[in-house]
């Protein structure tokens, strides 16, 4: 890199904007070590070029110290030497070295930091019941001589916990704290609360419910998994001392919420609820001391990305159904109705709630199974109320209502708040549909952790799931943090031998197990277990940061090596195994969605060979080149003898050629005959979809990257069960967990599965069938690849370089997409009008966008007026191919 320029020489054209930390913008309480800062920046000049950075701290207020210049064009993920103290609110500022000078530094970004455990001098309290029951309150009061500058309110809980200071929320968050591994962290939120705070007493009331700590969770409906007792914790600081925090001086009772759970819903008897119980002075009869409950304090540190919030609120329409009033939200959603009714005192609302109905128009509630999802409200007198539960959210679109008149219903979509990342659409009606359902199903899903589901007795953190979703979740959504904070207790949920669960946080393993036991069978599933490797370099390809890799690295290895102990001297994994396999395979017995087409013994050494190559990889990145020649020498030995064992019959499969195309099984000189096959069953079966969770985030990859265009979009197109479209032409506004949820003639599908019933439950309830499952949506990774034509480099990552390679196709002569990629807007408009393939692309600072254009034999490609360079920089760029390369799709648009 060339020499930077001088300090005193001034580039005036650019600035640099938008510095923000790991843990996204507007976080206070952030963890104290390991901060790195990311920034972009905006020129006037076409031919700037970054070569530096420089960056400032100091405290907050003072006059900020730079640091050295550093060579380098990275703008994503610097580490913060040393780790900020407890509290500290310290102040950073940025800026670059260009081809022609220095800019002004940036406006200074206050980074708060949180607290831990050992920072704080709150107990956690209680109640002494040990039972699901009424939501226990706790409630103090405190006097101020005057109105503080700054108060923080420290807030967590063995539960879920909502606070109130003078009868105002403290915060919109919601499920305080969020769901982790709690055995061995629970997190602390920082809340600003200053302008709750008033001269005289003051009162802090806080609600305390069960949620995943202690309530009624899994399929197994298990309870007090983690502890039989919930509590919370609360410190207020206002300025700089302590005010309030929890103690046995609390005072605890129950107030109007009579039960409340995450499957089942809330139940309210308004005719319990005080609002006196905020004032000053409250002294209810049946209160009593709270309780102190003893947990290790080393067990909570500050929360590092984004809570549950309510993101969207969805107007529903309602109408009259068998004597009761059906809602429809237009949309799939997790969450709740918000409900006005007018009734009288004494009156019962129930609140029932769905994704789709029945043929006979009537609630589908079996696929719930064991989950009620029903709120209910008691009313406190005559006249109109809002309803809205507690602790608690649901997966619906429909809502049945009985017991009052309805007077308004909205639907409030809550999601771990992750800023959308891009938008896409085309002149494709259903495909831009199914885009809108990924995205919602991804949104739904994305709560605390990321679940399969949010509507029946289940919502975990199936880490296949999210493997196969993770590079479409990186597109879709801000979601780095996120992943951090879920990869985070993924490492603490594996065994001592390495083994990865097949849901993080890990509940599946008695509670014992919990606390360190032996690991249990659901330990090392391939294409679930794989999450370990796979999310890891997915998140680094798409947001630039090497910190994910450098703090996976040891459970990245772990993984690894406890594959290699498992296949011994044998090079491969021993057969025999139980393997989830490619799930949901739709043509796998409807009752056994395991036994796939492609040998479940292939599959799972693939990904032997898949997450060995991706360690390889991860090691190389950071800098230790003898583990990542180890790595990669065994992933060659398992790739070999996996595509000599088992590769001929499984190349025979939609799946099993994508997998051994895209994991590099097939050998050289055989790739193209395998993709060739692969191509040839597209067509044989007219773009069919016969791929299961593990296959279709491959498929239209292995097809595009092999030169079979035609087939891919042949499979993307495709109206006829099974596809991706046939969901949305049959009303889906989410993404299903089997491709055909809903049968041609209407009918739904069971849910059955072959397995053993839980204790005591109906075979009803041990179905498996989902309207909101994100899995089959990964495809659109390959939609903003392929159509759109925007892809980060795997080897200079985080859109630093991009490739911009759009596909045009019969049916599908339009395209528009952006993503907000670390260095910035990254946008493409294209269309295909008279034969001529026109485009619009917008290439951030500090991006180098490699062209790849749809070009034939007799095509001219130009930019502006000049012919088209391999390579562009920054601006925005009007591309014009004529004769465009067309992939014919095969499929009709409906007029």
């Amino acid at each position: 890199m060339a020499a930077l320029p001088s300090p005193s020489a001034a580039d005036a054209a650019t600035r640099v904007v938008a510095l923000r930390t790991q843990h996204g913008p507007g976080l206070l309480g952030v963890p104290r070590a390991s901060l790195r800062v990311s920034w972009r920046a905006e020129t006037d000049d076409a031919g700037a070029r970054i070569e530096g950075y420089q960056l400032a701290e100091g405290p907050e207020g003072a006059e900020l110290v730079p640091s050295e210049p550093v060579a380098s064009t990275r703008t994503a993920g610097v580490a913060i030497p040393g780790a900020l103290a407890p509290r500290e609110r310290r102040a950073f500022a940025v800026r670059v070295a260009t081809t022609t000078g220095w800019t002004a530094w940036s406006e200074p970004l206050v980074v708060e930091a949180g607290v831990e455990g050992a920072d704080l001098e709150a107990a956690v309290i209680g109640t002494d019941t040990t039972a699901e029951g009424p939501v226990p309150l706790m409630r103090t009061e405190f006097a101020l001589d005057r109105v503080p500058a700054s108060a923080r309110l420290r807030l967590s809980a063995l539960g879920l916990v909502d606070a109130w200071i003078n009868g105002v929320r403290a915060t919109d968050a919601l499920l305080t704290p969020g769901w982790t591994s709690y055995q061995e962290r629970i997190l602390v939120d920082t809340i600003d609360v200053t302008p709750l705070l008033r001269e005289g007493t003051n009162v802090v009331v806080l609600a305390v419910a069960d949620g995943w700590y202690r309530g009624s969770f899994g399929f197994a409906r298990r309870q007090a998994i983690y502890g039989d007792r919930t509590g919370a914790l609360a410190q207020l600081e206002a300025d700089g001392e302590i005010v309030a925090k929890t103690d046995a001086t609390w005072r605890a009772g129950f107030g109007a919420v009579r039960s409340a759970g995450i499957y089942d819903g809330t139940v309210t008897d308004l005719r319990l609820d005080d609002p006196a119980v905020h004032e000053p002075g409250f002294a209810a009869d049946g209160w009593c001391a709270a309780s102190v409950i003893d947990i290790d304090p080393a067990r909570f540190e500050p929360r590092s990305a984004p809570p549950v919030r309510v993101v969207a609120e969805l107007p529903m329409q309602a109408s009259a159904h068998d004597g009761r009033t059906r809602l429809d939200g237009g949309q799939n959603v997790s969450g709740w109705v918000r409900l006005t009714v007018r009734g009288h005192a004494g009156d019962v609302v129930t609140v029932r709630h769905a994704e789709v109905l029945e043929p006979s128009g009537d609630l589908h509630v079996k696929a719930l199974r064991s989950a009620k999802a029903t709120d209910v409200y008691t009313l406190d007198r005559d006249g109109e109320h809002t309803l809205e539960p507690a602790f608690t959210f649901h997966g619906f679109r429909y809502a049945d209502v009985e017991g009052a008149e309805v007077v308004s219903a909205t639907a409030v979509a809550i999601s771990s708040d992750l800023a959308p990342r891009s938008t896409f659409s085309s002149s494709h009606e259903a495909l831009d549909r199914f885009h809108s359902n990924v995205f919602w199903s991804q949104r739904d899903n994305f709560v605390s952790v990321p679940t399969d589901c949010p509507q029946r007795d289940e919502r975990l953190g199936w880490t296949g799931d999210a493997q196969a979703f993770a590079a479409t979740a990186n597109t879709l959504m801000d979601a780095e943090a996120f992943w951090m904070s879920w990869l985070r207790d993924l490492e603490i949920d594996q065994t001592d031998s390495g083994g990865v669960p097949a849901v993080v946080p890990d509940i599946i393993r008695p509670q014992d197990m919990l606390m360190g036991g032996v690991p249990t069978e659901n330990m090392g599933r391939a294409g679930w277990a794989d999450a370990a490797t796979i999310v890891p370099l997915a998140v680094y390809e798409s947001y630039g940061s090497t910190e994910v890799l450098a703090r996976q690295r040891s459970s990245m290895r772990r993984w690894v090596e406890h594959l290699r102990r498992r296949a011994g001297d044998g090079v491969v994994l021993p057969t025999g195994d139980f393997q989830f396999g490619d799930w949901l395979d739709p043509d796998a017995p409807g009752d056994r969605p395991w036994e796939a087409k492609v040998s479940s013994d292939f599959v799972s050494n693939a990904f032997y060979a898949h997450s060995a190559r991706l360690l390889a990889r991860a090691e190389r990145i950071l800098g230790d080149a003898d583990s990542a020649a180890e790595y990669d020498a065994l992933a060659d030995r398992v790739a070999a003898t996996t595509f000599e064992r088992w590769g001929e019959e499984a190349v025979l499969t939609q799946s099993g050629a994508a997998i051994a195309l895209e994991f590099g099984l097939a050998p050289t000189a055989r790739r193209a005959e395998i993709a060739d096959g692969l191509a040839e069953n597209v067509r044989r079966e007219n773009g069919r979809i016969a791929t299961g969770f593990l296959g279709t985030p491959l498929v239209l990859f292995a097809l595009s990257r092999s030169g079979h265009l035609d087939e891919a979009y042949l499979m993307l197109l495709r109206r006829e069960a099974p596809s991706w479209l046939y969901q949305v032409d049959r009303g889906a506004t989410t993404v299903w967990e089997r491709w055909d949820a809903i049968l041609p003639d209407g009918s739904i599908h069971s849910g059955a599965m072959d397995a053993l019933p839980t204790e005591d439950a109906s075979e009803d309830e041990t179905g498996m069938l989902s309207f909101n499952h994100y899995a089959y949506g990964a495809m659109i990774d390959w939609v903003y690849r392929t159509v759109a034509g925007l892809a980060p480099d795997a080897d200079d990552p985080g859109y630093r370089t991009v490739h911009v390679a759009p596909r045009p196709a019969v049916g599908l002569s339009h395209a528009s997409a952006s993503i907000d990629t670390p260095q910035g807007r990254l946008a493409i408009d294209w269309r295909v009008d008279g034969g001529v393939f026109e485009a619009t692309l917008e290439v951030p600072f500090g991006t180098r966008a490699l062209l790849d254009l749809p070009v034939t034999a007799q095509s001219t490609a130009t930019v502006g007026e000049a012919p088209a360079p391999a390579e562009l920089r920054h601006g925005t760029h009007r591309i014009v191919v004529t004769a465009p390369a067309v992939a014919a799709s095969g499929a009709v648009v409906p007029a």
